[in-house]
């Protein structure tokens, strides 16, 4: 690469800050020679003696043009740049094969916010992508924040001293160490920038108006009516008052800070508001405004220039076409939204898109009354989204339960790493839209996934995250998970007054996968002391895991006898009671516990559900939340067993003779998986029927000729394959069949195998998705298979527990485990096949696909008898695993 061609696009990103600030960073131009100097100008002498090591206090012509003008190969530097001035530079450059120099130069305001972290994130990786595996740095003994930068950065940091100068070298390869502290780093700043939204101290409506029925006088109506606890301040250059507060011109006039601003003006006027806020020093938008990306091509290049606009100044930004936000603390009391209704307080945090949709949500809360901690309607969610959501829930004591309706997933790759954390803590229960579909609100951008919906709920199921199909499917689940303690398995008692309903409850429950362990069936009119002894004995029988209690009176009566006892067993036991209760629906006032917080229903409350059956689907589905957080991940294949240094020279050769891509070869398919400890069964390709039969022979006979061409594969009357071959004229039978039948060499693709041992037939399979990145499925190996879909998929990487739940999830798995008296294959051999094959795909993001077609797995034997690969080259493998970047702005290619 000569120093006129440009560096790679996917270089260039906005990112998040320590502090939850954005700011963007990109390669450094020759051009930037005057942003240079007037950013070198700003740094104080003493870090300008930290980076030089001599007092330097300014750049002559030559030192400009050494900084700013790089090849990008040997050497490479990043600047990072707010509200279009400079305010820091780091650079590599090579000393040695292998092994570059790195040094970082900061502005001392902006010190201290975690941007030599970034800039060092961003050089390894181009660092990588350039063949260099190891960096060192210079530093002074006394410059102790830049000494712990490199060791807080998670690299094995190897130093030395020498004549004044601390010399500091480490490997630069992503170890899991290096991978957990970036990880760490941006659930900091993500967490960080969504609390700034949440507790604001003041909020400026933006587009405020004396009009009733108008957007901005809502805003500024339900901020004061809701009680919050900070100032609200009204932007309306046409008016001297809004609502008895005084009406400022601009943001800039207000005479104090502004925290947050309610943006509620014409789409045109977006722009402007966004300078004037950034001038002011505003943390965060909440554009309430439409006519951006869901109106079309003109809108999407609108919202495109307000989400750049709004990053470059250091502002996150919700929406637009957003409903707004509320935090129900008692301490902030937010209500920055078009809701008119405020929710009660309670344990849910909730993240949806559509704004109408948000309202109705808002009303469904507060007619159950299950309430809410937070509450986030993103919009078109061009910049802040439901995975920033996810790290600041993560650590928010007052959510307990995380619930999400998702229309559309940027990064389904983040968002199953970051739901997979936040699940073993807390709860998530999920509605997707479009699962069928795959279809995407038209003023969401993101790209179409590749790989199949069962894929998407794979990765669910895979993080923990609760997935149901409905609205109210997620209010029963969630009002059970904040008020009851989770189930220890899936054994249910069933009490009630009703045996009609009792049964309609036992055979719902085991249609779900629960076991019914004990059902007790009351009198049409039970007395308190009956249903409460019932319970209890329900309760403390070791047998049973939670309760369903039925009551439904024969009479028009309050049941407020049964409700004081459903309430009492549900506050101390420690097993979950969920209850048909007059029908009702949510967590009616009578079986509510006091909560000291202020929530509408405390700890204990009993949830109740219109019809058993919605009660019993909502107990199942925290049964296997509950099964999934008791289970280990297990244990991972060890690095020892796998050669991937030789899987990436295949891979690598395989591209430089074919840059384009290509389906590999026998033999570079044969040595790609020997690397991955997968043996292939021997195979003979053969153009004629003399070299057939020298095969046969070499093979020592007892041999299958078959045709492997794609076309040909996996038909259903297995026609492309002749068996138990053993001499030359049975050969030539086979030869002159199968040439009539299935056609000529070059297009059936002939080749000969050894028979192999008997067993079931199977499939292992994994693509390179452009947005999940790698996806293995497993199932039986036959077009019913196909026919049917009935696989299992995983993401990468995998451990034992994923490995066994594959196995046993597809619905032809007896024929594994001793199906109507055949013996049980060897399922560990099968276990270790798809570990092995995961770990294949997640090394190596340049195959494209890999394809086990058909594996025999017999009693003690696993036999690969047909398998295929291709390779594709990769712009940009997956350098968001290693390196932090904000989602790119609606229109371009790059996910979230």
């Amino acid at each position: 690469m000569t120093a006129a061609e440009a560096p790679p696009q996917h270089w260039e990103a906005d990112v998040l800050l320590k502090d939850g600030s954005t700011a963007h960073v990109r390669p450094i131009r020759a051009e930037d020679k005057d942003l240079m100097v007037e950013f070198y100008s700003r740094v104080s002498d003493q870090s300008k003696y930290y980076r030089f090591f001599s007092p330097m206090p300014k750049l002559s012509d030559r030192d400009v043009a050494r900084f700013t003008e790089v090849d990008h190969v040997g050497r490479v530097a990043f600047v990072v740049l707010l509200k279009n001035r400079m305010i820091a530079v780091g650079r590599y450059d090579v000393v040695e094969p292998g092994e570059a120099e790195v040094a970082f130069l900061v502005q001392d305001e902006h010190q201290g916010r975690g941007i030599a972290q970034v800039l060092l994130e961003h050089l390894a990786q181009a660092a990588r992508e350039r063949g260099l595996d190891r960096f060192v740095a210079e530093v002074l003994p006394d410059n102790q924040p830049m000494i712990q930068t490199f060791r807080d950065a998670g690299y094995r940091v190897v130093s030395q001293y020498d004549d004044g100068v601390l010399r500091l070298e480490f490997p630069i390869d992503p170890t899991d160490t290096l991978v957990g502290a970036m990880s760490n780093r941006e659930h900091v700043a993500e967490s960080a920038s969504i609390h700034r939204f949440f507790n604001p101290r003041s909020v400026a409506v933006i587009g405020a108006s004396r009009r009733q029925d108008t957007i901005g006088q809502a805003l500024v109506r339900n901020l004061v009516t809701g009680d919050f606890t900070g100032r609200v301040y009204a932007v309306n250059p046409s008016a001297a008052a809004v609502s008895g507060m005084p009406a400022y011109d601009s943001v800039g006039d207000i005479p104090d800070d502004v925290d947050v601003a309610i943006v509620a003006v014409p789409a045109d006027s977006v722009t402007d508001v966004v300078l004037d806020c950034a001038s002011k020093g505003v943390h965060g938008l909440v554009v309430i405004s439409s006519g951006f990306a869901e109106t079309g091509e003109e809108g999407r290049q609108r919202q495109r220039r307000l989400v750049g606009l709004s990053r470059s100044y250091g502002l996150r930004l919700i929406g637009p076409n957003a409903l707004g936000i509320i935090n129900t603390d008692p301490d902030v009391s937010l209500n920055a939204s078009l809701a008119g209704l405020m929710p009660p307080r309670g344990r849910a945090g909730f993240f949806c898109q559509s704004g109408a949709l948000g309202s109705a949500i808002l009303e469904k809360v507060n007619n159950r009354g299950l309430g809410l901690s937070t509450f986030v309607s993103a919009g078109n969610r061009a910049d802040v989204s439901g995975n920033d959501l996810l790290q600041y829930w993560e650590e928010d004591d007052s959510t307990e339960v995380v619930m999400m309706y998702l229309e559309s997933i940027g990064n389904p790759r983040k968002f199953s790493r970051i739901a997979r954390r936040v699940s073993l803590r807390k709860p998530i229960v999920a509605v997707r839209s479009g699962r069928t579909t795959q279809g995407v609100p038209m003023g969401h951008a993101v790209r179409k996934i590749a790989a199949p919906p069962q894929a998407v709920d794979a990765m669910f199921r895979q993080a923990g995250v609760i997935q149901v199909d409905t609205l109210d499917d997620m209010f029963d689940v969630a009002q059970l998970l904040a008020h009851q303690p989770l189930p220890r398995g899936r054994r249910v008692a069933i009490v009630g007054n009703s045996d009609a309903l009792g049964l309609l409850a036992a055979d719902a429950a085991v249609s779900v996968g629960l076991v019914v362990n004990r059902q007790v069936a009351l009198d049409a009119e039970p007395t308190a002391e009956d249903f409460e002894d019932a319970l209890d004995n329900a309760i403390d029988d070791p047998e049973v895991d939670a309760v369903v209690a039925v009551y439904i009176p024969p009479l028009n009566v309050a049941g407020e006898h049964i409700a004081n006892v459903l309430a009492a067993v549900g506050e101390q036991s420690d097993k979950p009671l969920v209850s048909t209760f007059l029908g009702a629906e949510g967590v009616p006032e009578l079986l509510r516990v006091p909560d000291v917080t202020g929530s509408t229903a405390g700890r204990g409350s009993v949830p109740s559900y219109p019809a058993v059956e919605a009660a019993v689907r909502a107990l199942a589905k925290v049964v296997e939340y509950a099964v999934w957080l008791r289970t280990p991940d297990g244990s991972f294949l060890a690095p020892e067993h796998l050669d991937p240094v030789a899987g990436r020279q295949v891979v690598g050769q395989a591209l430089t003779s074919h840059p384009d891509g290509a389906v590999l070869d026998a033999t570079e398919l044969e040595t790609l998986l020997a690397a991955y400890g997968i043996e292939l069964w021997p195979t003979v390709p053969v153009s004629s029927l003399r070299q057939a039969q020298a095969a046969g022979r070499e093979l020592d006979w007892d041999v299958v000729l078959k045709a492997t061409a794609e076309h040909l594969r996996e038909r259903p009357d297995l026609a492309h394959v002749w068996r138990n071959v053993d001499n030359a004229e049975e050969m030539k039978d086979a030869w002159n069949t199968l040439r009539n039948l299935v056609g000529p060499p070059e297009q059936a693709g002939y080749v000969v195998q050894k028979n192999a041992p008997p067993g079931v037939p199977i499939a292992v399979r994994s693509i390179e998705d452009p947005l999940f990145g790698p996806v293995v499925s497993f199932g039986i190996s036959g077009p019913l298979t196909e026919l049917l879909g009935d696989k299992a998929y995983r993401i990468p990487p995998l451990g034992d527990r994923d490995a066994a739940a594959m196995v046993r999830e597809i619905r032809s798995a007896p024929m594994l485990f001793g199906y109507r008296g055949s013996e049980p294959v060897d399922i560990n051999a099968v276990e270790q096949l798809i570990l092995r094959v995961a770990r294949l795909q997640h090394d190596l993001p340049q195959v494209a696909s890999l394809d086990l077609s058909l594996v025999l797995a017999g009693v003690s034997s696993l036999s690969v008898l047909t398998a295929s690969a291709r390779v594709e080259p990769v712009a940009d493998p997956r350098s968001d695993w290693f390196v932090r970047r904000m989602p790119s702005h609606p229109g371009d290619t790059i996910p979230e």
